[in-house]
């Protein structure tokens, strides 16, 4: 059984083996699985282990937004009786960084309130 934990950092251009980027794990010493696009992280959560910890960012190019990320990932954990993992937000753009803050933590209260 593996004890380290896995981080899903969703990012189409940051390389969070750089270590600028490391302040933004919201755990120490993961195992990091680098995901460029909403179609990626649905597949790797969907199909993959469920991550300890997600760090989202905004702005993934012309696709669905980091924003659509989170409400797909509230949506999977409601459906499948998962907690929210851990989180954090690296996105440049404050208008989507405090969307997706919103969106996570009314679903932390919501589910706290349960």
């Amino acid at each position: 059984m593996s004890t380290s934990k896995l981080l899903i950092w969703l990012d189409d251009e940051r390389d969070p083996k750089d270590s600028r980027w490391e302040s933004y794990f919201p755990i120490n010493d993961p195992d990091v699985i680098w995901v460029k696009s909403y179609e990626e992280f649905v597949v790797w959560i969907s199909s993959k282990e469920f991550p300890d910890a997600i760090c989202f960012d905004h702005d993934l190019g012309d696709g669905p937004s980091g924003y659509d990320a989170a409400k797909w990932l509230t949506q999977h954990c409601l459906t499948n009786g998962l907690k929210l993992p851990l989180w954090n937000i690296q996105s440049a753009n404050p208008i989507g960084k405090e969307n997706i803050v919103s969106l996570l933590k009314s679903f932390e209260r919501i589910m706290e309130s349960q």
